[in-house]
């Protein structure tokens, strides 16, 4: 149980330090108006992933026996995963961009991340199949890694809101870039975890 609740929480922090619409928007309401905007935009992910949550773990539940597809669907996630580490490897900090707009954080976030291909991405070749492997070992290990993964993700971006509401420099400084490049090494090494599970649903290396 212990591993996917470390796999949860990686998973969870890299998305939630990474450089993408929903902490642009984090970002921005934070310097527009305050840190609470910001953190009400952080929260997004609690209403809007329910559910793709869902239907990621129905397809991959009716993909249960077919294992060429599971096979292609974690090479999938290593290749999400890498292409992650890849980003966050040679991430050069986040641009600040403030534009004047009325404040409804919340509405504005729950928008944003809906609209967003990353979370579908993320939980139909990545997340679902790992909840799976998860709840298969145990209930508990199922519980362990989402809400490590989401305590993570939003609580990062929480973080993130107070950190640039106190400092403007903190997204461009090297603390956040050495945050960023220290987990974009753990996602590679996740994406070769995905890649060996999926070669071997293949068949082309030994169970």
């Amino acid at each position: 149980m212990i591993n996917f609740f470390i796999i949860g929480a990686i998973l969870g922090l890299s998305a939630g330090f990474a450089p993408g619409p929903l902490l642009a928007l984090v970002v921005s309401e934070t310097l527009q108006h305050n840190i609470r905007a910001g953190i009400k935009v952080a929260l997004a992910p609690i209403v809007t992933d329910l559910p793709i949550v869902v239907v990621s773990l129905l397809i991959l539940a009716k993909l249960s026996n077919f294992h060429t597809a599971l096979g292609a669907i974690s090479l999938g996630g290593g290749l999400f995963l890498l292409l992650l580490g890849y980003q966050s490897l040679k991430g050069q900090g986040v641009a600040l961009n403030v534009q004047e707009v009325s404040p409804k954080s919340l509405c504005k976030g729950i928008l944003t991340n809906f609209l967003s291909p990353h979370p579908y991405l993320f939980w139909l070749v990545v997340g679902a199949p790992t909840m799976t492997n998860a709840m298969s070992s145990h209930p508990f290990a199922g519980v362990a890694f989402i809400g490590s993964f989401y305590f993570c993700l939003v609580g990062s971006k929480i973080g993130l809101a107070v950190l640039v509401g106190k400092s403007k420099s903190f997204l461009n400084g090297s603390t956040y870039l050495a945050i960023m490049r220290s987990l974009g090494v753990l996602l590679v090494v996740l994406a070769g975890v995905l890649f060996y599970d999926g070669l071997k649903l293949l068949q082309i290396l030994p169970s």
